[in-house]
């Protein structure tokens, strides 16, 4: 009886060993860390996500990838006191949120071609601001 508690705690022991060091290896999410760089994944995968076609079979796959870096970038930037106050992450904020907004609450809906012509003004603007270093 002993025996069999003490294999119990042991392997209970080893789990929390494990999980904890998976926890806090590298980055959890799909960003790099690098605000200009993620900035710009995110600009690409949104327009990805806008372009496609409502029959394209890869439609499901971009728009869950679209959905975790959003989610992924909002995490990781949303109270980053560096990037806070730069004209590009307001306005990239604005975008992930109405895109996000329209995916939480139509999901099978297409993104309708006044938001989507929105978007898109605020992904220029995005880039602009990037590469005039904020």
């Amino acid at each position: 009886m002993h025996m069999k508690r003490y294999w119990s705690r042991l392997l209970a022991l080893v789990l929390v060993v494990a999980i904890g060091l998976m926890g806090c290896s590298g980055s959890p999410d799909s960003l790099s860390g690098d605000y200009r760089q993620d900035t710009l994944a995110v600009v690409n995968i949104m327009r990805q996500a806008l372009e496609l076609s409502e029959d394209s079979p890869d439609k499901a796959a971009i728009q869950a990838e679209a959905r975790q870096k959003i989610n992924d970038f909002s995490a990781r930037y949303q109270r980053a006191n560096s990037v806070s106050g730069l004209g590009s992450f307001t306005t990239i904020r604005t975008a992930l949120n109405s895109l996000a907004g329209h995916y939480s609450s139509y999901p099978n809906r297409p993104v309708p071609e006044k938001l989507k012509n929105r978007l898109e003004k605020e992904l220029q603007q995005v880039e602009t601001a990037l590469n005039r270093g904020g």
